[in-house]
Parts: C-alpha cells; structure tokens; sequence
C-alpha cells in the first residue's frame, strides 16, 4: 500500500518527506491541504487530521504521522535507509534534525512565509529579527560544509533532506540569495538536486505555485 502524504505545494516541510520518499524509491500520493485558505486552523481538520494544525501528516495504511522530523526518522528506520551509516551518525542526523526544527528551518519559513504569502505587507522590525537569525543559523552550518559534501558522513541522510527542504523554492520568494551570501550552503543544495529522486518542489507537491507578495 502506498503512503498517503498530506501537504501543499509551498510547504518546505512536506517537500522533505516527499524528498526522502522519493529518494527511498517509495511510492506515494499527495492529498492537498489548503493551507492559505486556513483548512489546518479549522475544528474538524484538526479533529480528523492534525491536532497541531501543522503538514505534513504521513498515513501509513492505518498508521498516521505528523512533524517532518518524526516522520523522516521512521521512514529511514523502516526502509533502512538515508539514517546515518553507524550508532555515531545516527545520533549526529538526531542533532541536526533538532536544529533544523528548532533554528534553521524555523526562522527561515517564518521569513519567508511573511514575505512571499502574509496576508499584510510584512513589519520590517519583525523581519530584522528573522533575518539575524537566519544569518546565524545558516553561518551555522555554512561553517559545517566546509570541506566536506553532507551534513553527516559521505553520503546524504534524512539531516540533509530537513535542512534544505525550503531552500529549493526560487529566491524571489525570500529574497536570500544564497550563493552570495552562503556559498559553501549553495553548493550544498547543488549537491542534493542531484541526488535520485530529487525533484522540483512545485512539481512533486498538490497546489497551485503562488507569486510572492512583498
């Protein structure tokens, strides 16, 4: 039975897990949520879904998942695959997926949502902060690719998949031009649409792509 992802087309989260399905050679179906017109905010889609209101959402026949990081974990440790080569590496894909959840993904999204898709013009003082955390987090790991290819090891993990999950999308949409200002993170993401089963996130994943705004 093939797995049923729940997301949308703009979401960096769901593109991870649809990143490591594709990668395991997995097959799935998408099942669109219509996140810009607040579905996950909804009584009944958190009922029926999602507690936390947040995509992705992973039905395994009658196993359901939710957070990218959760979700990644069990598919590597089901499939054996793309978890980290030792009890070492494993341990070291755990620690960056914490950091990806915690600092690097999540102020990244947040940029990025209010700049391309806030329903308003976005408040400059909000997006200084953002963006000093941003500059920290990917200098973070900027740092860490230097010298070598993946996060963890020499091959990719599910770490790799996490943190590049929205760095895939067109630069229009955050206005961070990563070759610029991250080039050993740029080469990095090179790296990785190369990988089998990589594929643009706005072809893999239901939902109509959306012009940013600001």
């Amino acid at each position: 039975m093939a797995y049923t992802l729940h997301g949308f087309s703009q979401s960096g989260n769901t593109f991870k897990v649809a990143f490591a399905l594709r990668a395991m050679g997995q097959p799935f179906e998408t099942a669109f949520v219509d996140f810009m017109h607040g579905v996950t905010r909804t009584p009944d889609w958190r009922a029926g879904t999602n507690a936390m209101g947040e995509v992705p959402v992973l039905d395994d026949g009658a196993k359901r998942l939710t957070q990218s990081g959760v979700i990644l974990t069990y598919l590597a440790d089901k499939h054996g695959r793309f978890g980290g080569r030792s009890a070492d590496e494993r341990l070291d894909v755990l620690r960056w997926l914490f950091f990806d959840n915690h600092k690097f993904t999540s102020y990244f999204a947040s940029y990025r949502f209010n700049k391309a898709f806030g329903p308003a013009a976005p408040d400059p003082a909000v997006m200084g902060w953002l963006k000093g955390r941003i500059d920290n987090a990917f200098g973070i790991v900027d740092k860490h690719l230097a010298g070598r290819s993946y996060l963890v090891g020499d091959a990719p993990t599910i770490a790799d998949f996490s943190l590049s999950g929205y760095l895939f999308y067109p630069a229009a949409e955050s206005g961070i031009d990563l070759a610029a200002t991250h080039p050993n993170l740029a080469a990095w993401v090179a790296r990785l649409r190369a990988v089998p089963g990589w594929g643009d996130p706005y072809e893999v994943l239901p939902g109509a792509r959306i012009a940013p705004k600001w």
